[in-house]
């Protein structure tokens, strides 16, 4: 082969190499594809990280209203209450004031005169407290003749008695009061009881002591 026909040849191969280099590969194809692929992917992830954020930041705020609501109601019912009781400490040191005015007005009783001044001031004094209590919503507990109750009454004794069935109040030594339905000072009463005949003492003595007597 010639010098001539090498040169030739030489030469075709270095225009085929320049046409192959100016050609794109599969190469760089691919890789412009992962690189368009990669940002997309990046960004379906910030968007699913962006919405449990989102979720998780509402759920925070629907507990957190939940809570401000029990919140606001609890302090309503606890002003409330204060409101309604807030006398209370006052009302219990006028009770005992209010038991020696009834007591001394019953100490009286028939014997004081219409007109005698010191009893019409008595009277007239614990109507004045009286209208007080009504005001601030205190009232006496009706006791006599009624059930014994141990949410109301406090039992100081009982009494035979057959004209009334058994625990039933009879007296009253102190006034029991209700302030808006509470209890702030139950009443001590004399409970009555069945008087015990020889039959029921005997139904109620015990076997071993029936077989004793016998």
């Amino acid at each position: 082969m010639g010098a001539k026909q090498k040169a030739k040849i030489h030469k075709e191969n270095e225009k085929a190499d320049e046409k192959n280099k100016s050609l794109p590969t599969s190469e760089p194809d691919q890789e412009d594809r992962i690189e368009a692929d990669d940002p997309l992917a990046e960004l379906e992830a910030k968007l699913e990280s962006t919405q449990k954020e989102a979720q998780e930041a509402h759920d925070r705020f629907l507990r957190v209203s939940a809570d401000f609501e029990n919140y606001k109601k609890r302090t309503a019912r606890e002003m409330e209450d204060f409101r309604k009781f807030a006398n209370e400490s006052l009302i219990m040191l006028l009770l005992p004031a209010v038991d020696n005015l009834e007591r001394a007005l019953d100490s009286a009783g028939n014997n004081r005169q219409a007109d005698n001044p010191i009893s019409e001031g008595v009277q007239m004094t614990l109507a004045e407290i009286l209208k007080i209590f009504e005001k601030f919503h205190v009232k006496p507990i009706e006791s006599l003749e009624k059930p014994f109750d141990p949410g109301f009454h406090q039992a100081v004794m009982q009494e035979e008695n057959d004209s009334h069935p058994d625990k039933t109040v009879l007296k009253e030594l102190q006034k029991g009061y209700l302030m808006h339905d509470k209890l702030i000072r139950p009443s001590m009463v004399v409970v009555s009881k069945k008087k015990e005949t020889p039959e029921n003492h005997e139904v109620n003595e015990s076997p071993e002591k029936t077989k004793g007597k016998n």
